[in-house]
């Protein structure tokens, strides 16, 4: 049987499931592929939302840990982490089923099972309960993701070496858990681990964490993770794993060479990235070009090597975070439609949901100056911020960077409490192409960690007032 439609869209992720809803809002007739049993890709399945589920709870026991007595009260936790773990899943299923609810409520067509480009406008799918289906249509959007970058020659078993995947589901807390990469992925697992009782060794390969955040910023929050109980060992890399009933001998050695050594660990969580998924959809054989970091490249409208084949998300270029792949979604939608859909790439935010939270948003200070660009600097700590100061969160600061000619706003970089909800009004003012002015103008409610944002824009004409 062969069914006809205007979009077809592989992958039903952030990316994927956005770009169906969005077309079919704009009146044509959709349909999804998706190999999972349930929808929304790695983010809501086991990634975004279970580490975040994982996160809250490790933090709210590790708050009853060593918190609450300060505030008068006397508590005794205890970890149930199975119950943990269901706390985790109820949230995932929770969240999937919502996806599936508006893909019904818009009329999408579903059709679980693993798709194959097989030409333009062709799209044959091994469907998951047996059998296939070819689809044909007017248009194909490619939005299947990415999957965990491997160590060459260590294998990830998800018991002993695991991904961000197993890592959500360790039946009990390591005595020690190394963390293979000091990115985002490695930091936030590391301490939802760590929170419930594990000591966490961090291994990166580089001489800094979070690569590709701000300089001063990452080397603030390294200092807080470490005060945290995190071990870091910078410019080294993992040249060995050797599993045993007694746990992992991992041998490391600079990463500019020299004597190398081993440590031990219960658990090793490989944390090194990630890589766009396009295995298996046919692209070789239908012409659709690849770069050399083997994403699907495209034009400015999302359009592939091969008319009517689109590709948005982790699998073409830029940072892979799933609300960049919605706003690809959407957008591809609405060009579909003859309409102008637009991504401002300068314009996405960064946040790392540690506690405290680490945020970013547009350029750091490292590629101004790499650009020959000059700027203002405004920076407040949170140290003066009265709720930050009631709350016992005071740990970080503000920065926000601004054009030195013109005063436009060019970077807003957070580490601090609640940093991924305060960068939302840097990412709307940069998006309007405000000034530091208009922010350090704008009315704040007080007393509320927004106002460190605020001050830290004053900083930048040295006129912060509570500092």
């Amino acid at each position: 049987m062969t069914t006809t439609y205007d979009v077809i869209i592989i992958g039903t992720g952030p990316g994927g499931y956005v770009c169906a809803i969005r077309a079919a809002q704009l009146g044509m007739k959709v349909a999804v592929v998706e190999k999972r049993a349930t929808h929304g890709g790695t983010c809501a399945n086991v990634g975004c939302i279970p580490s975040k589920a994982l996160l809250h709870a490790s933090e709210l026991y590790a708050e009853a840990h060593h918190g609450f007595a300060a505030m008068g009260i006397k508590v005794k936790p205890e970890l149930d982490l199975a119950k943990m773990l269901s706390f985790k899943d109820e949230g995932v299923a929770g969240n999937v089923a919502g996806v599936a609810f508006l893909l019904k409520k818009n009329k999408v067509d579903v059709h679980f099972g693993t798709g194959r480009i097989t030409a333009p406008g062709t799209v044959e799918v091994a469907l998951n309960a047996g059998g296939s289906a070819t689809l044909t249509t007017k248009s194909i959007v490619i939005a299947t993701g990415s999957d965990v970058a491997r160590l060459p020659g260590i294998e990830i078993d998800e018991v002993q070496v695991v991904s961000s995947t197993g890592a959500l589901t360790l039946t009990e807390v390591p005595k020690h858990l190394l963390v293979v990469g000091a990115g985002v992925i490695g930091l936030e697992l590391g301490s939802v681990w760590g929170r419930l009782g594990a000591q966490v060794t961090v291994v990166e390969y580089l001489d800094r964490i979070l690569p590709g955040m701000d300089g001063e910023v990452a080397k603030q929050f390294q200092r807080l993770l470490e005060k945290q109980g995190f071990k870091f060992r910078l410019g080294q890399k993992v040249t060995g794993i050797v599993k045993s009933a007694g746990g992992c001998t991992v041998s490391v050695e600079p990463a500019a060479g020299g004597q190398g050594e081993t440590l031990q660990a219960d658990v090793v969580l490989v944390a090194i990235g990630r890589v766009p998924f396009t295995e298996g959809l046919g692209l070789q054989e239908v012409g659709v070009a690849l770069d050399p970091r083997k994403r699907i490249t495209v034009d400015a409208h999302f359009q592939t090597s091969v008319a009517g084949i689109y590709a948005i998300g982790d699998v073409i270029a830029g940072p892979m975070l799933a609300h960049k792949a919605e706003d690809e979604g959407l957008a591809v939608a609405e060009i579909l439609a003859g309409q102008a859909g637009h991504v401002n790439y300068g314009v996405i935010p960064s946040v790392v949901y540690t506690a405290p939270e680490v945020a970013s948003v547009g350029r750091t200070e490292e590629e101004l100056k790499a650009a020959g660009v000059a700027y203002i600097s405004g920076k407040f700590p949170f140290t003066a911020n009265g709720r930050a100061k009631v709350n016992r969160t005071a740990d970080g600061f503000v920065k926000v960077l601004a054009d030195a000619a013109t005063d436009k706003v060019l970077g807003v970089h957070i580490v601090g409490p609640q940093a991924g909800e305060l960068i939302a009004e840097a990412a709307i003012l940069m998006e309007f192409g405000g000034s530091a002015e208009d922010l350090a103008r704008t009315c704040h409610a007080h007393p509320t960690l927004s106002e460190a944002v605020k001050e830290a824009a004053l900083a930048t004409a040295k006129r912060a007032i509570h500092m």
